[in-house]
């Protein structure tokens, strides 16, 4: 009884040596995706606005935004983000008619996702005028 009292003991302990400390992003939009919806080039110039908050506890550096084909990075904070501040950057879609199925790769310093690099889906519609 009193080695499984030690067991529960060090892997209580130990759990806590996992824990994430640094800089933490969180977008905020839902599943990390960005819904254009359906929109026509004649209504709308195809530049949105991605928020995102650093919910940890170093300042978040956006090192890198990387686009794919079509779309182009307007801006992207410069300076760090310090902790529970929020930042933004900005996209432009060149509105090609037709369905928008792209992703942006954020690369940052974040601890909460794989490497720093967070995937944001771009999904909608371009129909023509």
């Amino acid at each position: 009884m009193k080695n499984i009292a030690s067991i529960i003991a060090i892997v209580v302990i130990s759990s806590f040596g996992f824990a994430q400390n640094g800089a933490k992003i969180q977008f905020k939009t839902t599943d990390n995706t960005i819904d254009y919806g359906t929109i026509s080039k004649k209504n709308d110039t195809g530049i949105r606005s991605i928020e995102f908050t650093n919910t940890g506890d170093a300042p978040l550096i956006i090192s890198n935004v990387l686009s794919t084909s079509g779309f182009t990075i307007s801006s992207k904070p410069a300076a760090s983000i310090a902790p529970g501040k929020t930042g933004k950057f900005e996209i432009k879609y060149n509105m090609v008619s037709g369905p928008i199925r792209k992703t942006i790769t954020v690369e940052s310093n974040a601890v909460n996702y794989d490497g720093g690099r967070i995937p944001l889906k771009i999904k909608g519609e371009v129909i023509a005028d």
